[in-house]
C-alpha cells in the first residue's frame, strides 16, 4: 500500500469513527428515527470538511466529489443505530479512532488551506474547523451547547496540531514531518486531557452583581 493510500485508509477510519460517535451522541441526546441518526452521523463526519471547502471557495466540497466518504459515514451511522448496545461497551476503540480522525482532519484541513492560498492564521483556524465543525453542527441540530464550548479538550488539541503542521514548514521543517508532528501533538493532548481530566478554564461569576 502506498503512503497516500495508507493516509486515505486512516482518514476513512476517522470518518467512520466520527460517524459512529456522532450518531451515538445524537441518539443519547434525543429520540431519532433511522434517517435522523444517519443524517447526524454524516454531518458529524464530513460537516467540518464541507464548511472548510465552502469558505475556501473549493466547490463542490471534496467529500461530495467521491462516493467513499459519504458511504463510510453512512456505514458508521448505521452501525451505531443497529449496534448501539454493543458499541456502548467499546468506548476505548471508538476513542482511539476518534482521536486519529481528529488529528488527521486538523492536520489535513490546515495543509489544504495552505495549499489553497490561506495565510498561517487562517489555515490554523480552518484546520480546527475541519476537525470539530461536524460535531459542532450536530450539537446545534440536537439543541445542545456544543461540546467545544464547555471546557473539554477537543478544539484545543485540534488547533495545536494544525498550528504545528502550518508553522513547521515556515521554520524549514518538511511538510510531511510537520504534519506527522502535528498529528502526534493533537493526539497526545487529547489523550492526556481525557485520561487526566484536563479542562480549559471556565468563566465563573462570584455574584450576579458582576454582570453589571
Amino acid at each position: 500500500m502506498t503512503a497516500q493510500g495508507f493516509l486515505l485508509l486512516l482518514e476513512l477510519l476517522g470518518v467512520f469513527a466520527f460517524a459512529l460517535d456522532g450518531a451515538l451522541t445524537a441518539m443519547r441526546a434525543t429520540h431519532l428515527d433511522l434517517f435522523g441518526v444517519v443524517t447526524l452521523g454524516i454531518v458529524t463526519a464530513v460537516g467540518g470538511g464541507i464548511a472548510r471547502d465552502v469558505l475556501l471557495g473549493q466547490l463542490p466540497p471534496a467529500s461530495l466529489q467521491t462516493w467513499y466518504y459519504l458511504a463510510t459515514a453512512t456505514a458508521g451511522a448505521l452501525a451505531a443505530f443497529w449496534g448501539h448496545r454493543l458499541l456502548s461497551r467499546m468506548s476505548r476503540p471508538i476513542f482511539v479512532f476518534d482521536t486519529v480522525g481528529l488529528s488527521l482532519f486538523a492536520v489535513s484541513g490546515a495543509q489544504l488551506a495552505v495549499d489553497a492560498g490561506a495565510g498561517p492564521g487562517q489555515a490554523i483556524l480552518l484546520g480546527g474547523l475541519t476537525a470539530v465543525g461536524g460535531g459542532t453542527l450536530r450539537d446545534v441540530l440536537v439543541r445542545k451547547v456544543p461540546g467545544i464550548l464547555t471546557g473539554g479538550l477537543y478544539a484545543i488539541p485540534a488547533m495545536l496540531g494544525a498550528a504545528v503542521a502550518v508553522v513547521g514548514p515556515l521554520l524549514g521543517v518538511g511538510a510531511g514531518v510537520a504534519a506527522f508532528a502535528g498529528g502526534v501533538v493533537c493526539a497526545a493532548v487529547r489523550t492526556g486531557g481525557t485520561l487526566r481530566g484536563w479542562r480549559a478554564p471556565r468563566a465563573t461569576l462570584s455574584s450576579p452583581d458582576e454582570l453589571d
